[in-house]
């Protein structure tokens, strides 16, 4: 299958150019960040095959690249596509057990992706612990694989203090929400902790700061807090012009897309080729 592919603004990454915005890999891996019933429902809309028309789809949009963790859903969505004749980076997020793995990691690599990202959740579990530093030598082994080494972080206070101490790191990608709170750091803010995920639009502004004052490239994600903030196309539309009016030239976001009921692929597209 060949499709022409309309064009988006891209930006440098290492030896690769890559869309402004990438699509993200939450939904087609029932990832909703809401509920045990919306992951189910995504699962059941993102099959084998309709994973990879996905893919298609966005690649006629422009968007060339596919920020995702690896699994075998990923595996055969990305051998289908590419038999397909389908061209798309692939930025895998792993964890540090993964990568450990040789095995594993091994798995990762067949898929030849352009960069591999030392897991955010992980990331700021550790450095809650005050041992953030043991990342670097997961760090290390994704450079000695030859591929672009990446960092991914819910808080800004990460990106930085590896900015400070300059980390052999070649991208950041940064979640505009600190969702990653813990209970102490939720009661310290408010009365007591709320059910479930929380963004607090405060964090927006702050992480885009400390993006836009990065000196590595960073790939804002969650930027519609996980679905919480696109009930309509003008509230969309908001986010998007924040985006990219804050961070950097250089830099792209990563956007989760479920297009069960509208193109927003298409949608999320326009908004950066106005925008980006």
């Amino acid at each position: 299958m060949s499709i022409e592919s309309k064009r988006l603004p891209e930006v440098p990454f290492g030896p690769y150019s890559i869309s402004r915005l990438i699509v993200g890999g939450n939904p087609p891996h029932g990832g909703s960040h809401q509920t045990t019933l919306m992951n189910l429902h995504m699962r059941e809309y993102f099959t084998l095959d309709q994973t990879v028309k996905f893919l298609h789809r966005c690649r006629a949009e422009g968007i060339n690249t596919w920020q995702t963790s690896y699994s075998s859903q990923t595996r055969d969505a990305l051998k289908q596509f590419r038999e397909e004749n389908g061209e798309m980076h692939f930025i895998c997020l792993c964890s540090p057990e993964q990568i450990a793995d040789k095995n594993e990691f091994a798995k990762v690599l067949e898929l030849k992706p352009i960069a591999v990202a030392f897991h955010g959740e992980v990331t700021d579990r550790i450095w809650r612990a005050g041992k953030i530093d043991t990342a670097l030598d997961t760090l290390a082994q994704i450079r000695d694989a030859g591929v672009l080494v990446g960092l991914s972080t819910h808080n800004p206070e990460v990106i930085e203090y590896t900015e400070e101490k300059n980390w052999d790191i070649d991208f950041y990608m940064a979640c505009v929400y600190r969702k990653s709170r813990d209970h102490k750091e939720l009661t310290e803010i408010m009365r007591e902790a709320p059910i479930g995920e929380v963004y607090l639009p405060s964090d927006m502004p702050q992480m885009c700061e400390t993006i836009s004052k990065a000196t590595k490239t960073c790939l804002a994600f969650k930027i519609l807090a996980a679905g919480r903030t696109c009930d309509t196309p003008e509230q969309v539309r908001r986010v998007f012009e924040f985006i990219f009016g804050h961070i950097k030239p250089t830099d792209a976001a990563i956007v989760g897309m479920y297009p069960r009921y509208t193109d927003q692929i298409k949608e999320n597209a326009d908004l950066v080729r106005m925008y980006g």
